[in-house]
């Protein structure tokens, strides 16, 4: 699996500011998406805000930090190997940090409910200054998440640049809709941090 991070480095990490920011852009209640979720970090937030959160991973022993937790199921997986296992399933929120497969894009796009929100962040090209991952193939071109998402999504948020937490890392993240975002106190509290 190509994950982005140093193995189980995510076990002391907290959720992602991205991913925090965004977050309130999710339908209040709807289904989630955490794929290659490591142990949980996201799942556990989507969670905490009341969203029902399905956590996917290759890794047993990282989704057993997840056994008991209210609101989240997990699914052991292998995304690169195995068939995609949602076909035909929509989430109004798909998390995806710290890990890349270019195949997945399209079944990604698609799991999106009519109104979802899709948060993206992984290391980008010139990351290979910083440390792992320095393999080009698994790092973002530039500009590459909104090619991804061009003629499909709503962008509402996007960057491509260097970042110092949790660690100096060239990073992209992505912010996109599948529908109208719709105002509301989610929306607000997003555009204010």
């Amino acid at each position: 699996m190509a994950t982005m991070s140093e193995p189980r480095a995510d076990l002391a990490q907290a959720p992602s500011s991205w991913v925090r920011r965004w977050l309130p852009l999710a339908k209040p209640g709807g289904e989630a998406l955490d794929l290659a979720c490591g142990s949980g970090r996201h799942a556990r937030l989507l969670a905490a805000r009341g969203l029902r959160v399905c956590a996917v991973d290759r890794d047993a022993q990282a989704l057993a930090l997840l056994a008991g937790i209210s609101g989240v199921r997990t699914l052991r997986a292998d995304l690169e190997a195995d068939p995609w296992p949602f076909s035909g399933l929509r989430f109004d929120c798909v998390i995806v940090t710290n890990y890349l497969h270019r195949p997945l894009f399209p079944a990604i796009l698609d799991a999106l409910s009519v109104q979802g929100v899709l948060i993206y962040e992984t290391f980008a090209l010139g990351n290979e200054r910083f440390g792992r991952p320095s393999n080009p193939a698994h790092l973002l071109r530039p500009g590459e998440l909104l090619e991804v998402v061009r003629g499909r999504l709503r962008v509402v948020a996007f960057e491509d640049w260097y970042v110092e937490v949790p660690k100096p890392a060239m990073i992209q993240r992505l912010v996109a809709c599948a529908g109208a975002l719709q105002p509301g106190p989610g929306l607000a509290a997003a555009g204010e941090t």
